[in-house]
């Protein structure tokens, strides 16, 4: 028997029904903040994502599904959606028409990572990405938009926030890291060995257990942040808390690609285990400039939707649509007419098979419809369709030509 590749599910229902639910929810909160819906595709050029996401991240370095097609192009099965939408931003020559771009998308990504609880190799991400405010007040307006996204299926989580300052802080604050490293480089994982050389602020991000103990008097990024930076925190702080967001500020949050600067911020959540983090994001800057457009602000943010469905009870649906069904065999054509002209109004289900009252009865309960309608030959004689209301559980006749 074929079977689906390893960390690549099939999605049915009940869970694609939940999984359906989320993205109209977030997509119209998304639409209510004035953002737009965009579409990328799946497969890119590899270098996309090695200058965006950057060589010395994981993703890059260890998770992309990346080969050469036949037409010798090195390519790769989309990671995560920020590069896209920064791609097809500069294609489109928006980068050159200034003012403010708001997009939001969903759809698909592929690491090839191990998989485990909420985290697949073939995975779904819904995100918003804002383009050409450089004010801190978007920051917020991302974050609150994410907020209530997730606040809108009760799930509880915890905002953590970092600032991972500018090109005017960051550089300065990289040496002291470097130097305080080193040091303790013997108590580093050997991935934090290599990053150490590539891009050393990933070492705070390390989930080792060992390095953490050793990072706790690392040089904190808020200690070494430029004016700018610290003033745009400090009112991002002022912000949220005016508008009664709970936060907490993580001296190691970097998020796990590189082209972030300054605001850096996850929602975690304590009920899925130890990888906590279900959606996140943050301020990139100079990202449109890294990939040869003109430069311009961005702030974004992505959710790991399969993380996230995990979380989302399922709440009873109240009953809806129409169950059709025969009593006998000369009588289904007759249903089957009558379910086509209720389709044009309401939901329809059908049985073709000619059943007992009662199995059509259970039938209807299991699909959770409203009403169970069937004819047998005394109705068919009467040009009358009997329908109980699964409801209210009163009975009715309705008259059919």
């Amino acid at each position: 028997m074929i079977r689906s590749l390893r960390g690549m599910n099939d999605m049915l229902p009940p869970q694609n029904m939940v999984f359906v639910k989320f993205i109209e929810q977030a997509s119209s909160i998304a639409i209510k903040y004035d953002f737009e819906f965009v579409s990328s595709p799946i497969l890119e050029e590899t270098s996309l994502f090695k200058r965006s996401v950057g060589d010395s991240s994981d993703i890059v370095g260890k998770e992309m599904y990346r080969f050469f097609d036949k037409g010798e192009n090195d390519v790769c099965l989309r990671p995560e959606g920020t590069a896209g939408i920064v791609r097809a931003f500069i294609q489109n020559k928006l980068d050159k028409k200034g003012g403010i771009h708001r997009f939001f998308y969903h759809g698909a990504m592929f690491r090839y990572e191990r998989p485990q609880k909420g985290r697949l190799r073939q995975f779904h991400q819904f995100g918003c990405e804002s383009f050409g405010e450089q004010s801190v007040y978007e920051d917020a307006n991302i974050i609150l938009m994410l907020k209530e996204i997730l606040n809108s299926f009760n799930i509880k989580t915890t905002l953590k926030i970092n600032s991972l300052g500018c090109s005017e802080c960051m550089p300065p604050y990289k040496k002291r890291l470097v130097s305080f490293l080193e040091i303790n480089k013997d108590k580093l994982c050997e991935d934090c060995h290599r990053r150490i050389g590539t891009n050393p602020i990933r070492v705070l991000d390390c989930k080792n257990e060992n390095c953490q103990n050793s990072l706790i008097n690392a040089p904190k990024l808020l200690d070494n942040l430029c004016n700018s930076c610290k003033n745009d925190f400090n009112e991002l702080h002022n912000i949220l808390k005016t508008h009664n967001v709970e936060f907490e500020i993580d001296n190691h949050l970097v998020r796990g690609l590189d082209y972030y600067t300054k605001t850096a911020f996850e929602f975690v959540s304590h009920d899925i285990g130890a990888q906590s983090s279900i959606a996140g994001g943050g301020r990139y800057d100079t990202l449109v400039e890294m990939l040869d457009g003109k430069s311009t602000p961005a702030v974004g943010f992505a959710i790991g939707v399969e993380r996230l469905l995990e979380l989302i009870e399922k709440k009873d649906e109240d009953r809806d649509g129409y169950y059709f069904g025969a009593l006998d065999e000369n009588c289904v054509n007759r249903v089957f007419e009558q379910c086509i002209k209720k389709r044009k109004t309401a939901k329809c289900y059908i049985e073709y098979k000619p059943k007992a009252l009662k199995k059509h009865l259970n039938s209807a309960d299991k699909l959770n419809a409203r009403y169970c309608a069937v004819i047998g030959n005394d109705e068919l004689n009467q040009k009358k369709i009997w329908i109980k209301d699964m409801k209210e559980k009163n009975e009715f006749f309705e008259n059919f030509s």
